[in-house]
């Protein structure tokens, strides 16, 4: 690439300043999972939902509810359990009988950030209903159209598919998501330190003293500069020829889709914005191909017996792809 590209020419300062104290505020809750953190960024930016698999207990949770503090936005979370229905989560039309009509009361998904608990134990009526709203950005109840308040993100968390209780997300709906983040367990030193910022301070006070950062509208600003970041054409072609080869694997029953070209494009601009440059780079791409596309691809049941995971393949791909420099 040329060199001029190293030139800053957008001015990216505001959202950097943004950026290093809002994970300086989570920081102070969080012990470790900065991954997680510059992800859940990253979708903000991105207009893009986010779906994080992980055993309970990781905090899971309690990021969505830091996320959505340090924002001024509302939030909402909705336990998924296997009785819930569709009306649960959207809402229903209730009869009001002083004006002798019915009137459509709001479900908890109609707020800023949304905490979707354990979105896998419900059955799939009640997971179809978020395809629209996920989508869209809005909802249809008895021919009427409701919009969303900006900013509309979802955070939905998972348990992993072979525990007890689950059942396995649509494709059509896992293809909704930005991101599929997997959480691991802290290491040792993370223990340690969650430990001792646990037994003096209680857990509510530690979200009270957390501080308000940015607004919707300088969300908005800062989705605009993102737009703006620069990507080489040779790139875009990386970009397209990594989604292409899921296409073409033998290993893959299903590969990814147009949706995870643009993910992995706009995620990777979001990704150098949030490192402090206003050009992509390949290491960008390479960095956002696997949270982008691991929950977007299937494995044969022959790789799957093999032991071979979604993350594994992806890496496997992209190593033999040429990287453009």
């Amino acid at each position: 690439m040329e060199e001029n590209l190293y030139e800053q020419r957008i001015d990216i300062s505001s959202l950097n300043n943004a950026v290093i104290n809002i994970r300086n505020e989570i920081s102070k809750v969080i012990v470790g999972q900065h991954k997680m953190v510059d992800l859940l960024l990253i979708a903000l930016l991105c207009d893009g939902h986010v779906l994080i698999e992980g055993v309970p207990g990781v905090a899971k949770t309690l990021t969505a509810k830091l996320l959505a503090k340090i924002i001024n936005t509302n939030f909402s979370r909705i336990q998924f359990t296997p009785d819930l229905m569709p009306s649960d989560v959207l809402g229903t039309s209730v009869f009001n009988p002083k004006e002798a009509e019915f009137e459509f009361k709001r479900g908890p998904i109609f707020s800023n950030i949304i905490l979707i608990d354990e979105i896998n134990r419900a059955p799939a009526k009640t997971q179809s209903a978020l395809f629209e709203v996920m989508e869209e950005r809005q909802v249809t109840i008895d021919g009427i159209t409701h919009l969303m308040d900006f900013p509309f993100l979802v955070i939905a968390t998972q348990n992993p598919i072979e525990q007890e209780g689950t059942y396995r997300l649509p494709e059509a709906q896992l293809d909704r998501f930005l991101f599929k983040i997997v959480i691991t367990y802290p290491t040792i030193e993370e223990e340690v330190n969650i430990l001792m910022n646990q037994q003096s301070v209680v857990q509510n006070t530690l979200l009270e003293n957390v501080q308000r950062i940015i607004s919707p509208a300088q969300i908005s600003e800062y989705r605009g500069i993102t737009n703006e970041i620069i990507i080489d054409p040779k790139l875009v072609e990386f970009i397209a020829k990594i989604v292409n080869e899921t296409r073409n694997n033998s290993s893959l029953y299903l590969g990814a889709s147009p949706r995870a070209s643009l993910a992995i494009l706009r995620s990777a601009k979001a990704n150098a914005a949030i490192m402090g440059r206003d050009f992509v780079t390949p290491e960008d791409i390479i960095e956002m191909a696997v949270p982008v596309m691991r929950h977007r691809i299937i494995l044969t049941p022959e790789k799957e017996m093999e032991g071979f995971t979604a993350d594994e393949l992806i890496n496997n791909i992209i190593s033999k792809i040429d990287v453009p420099r």
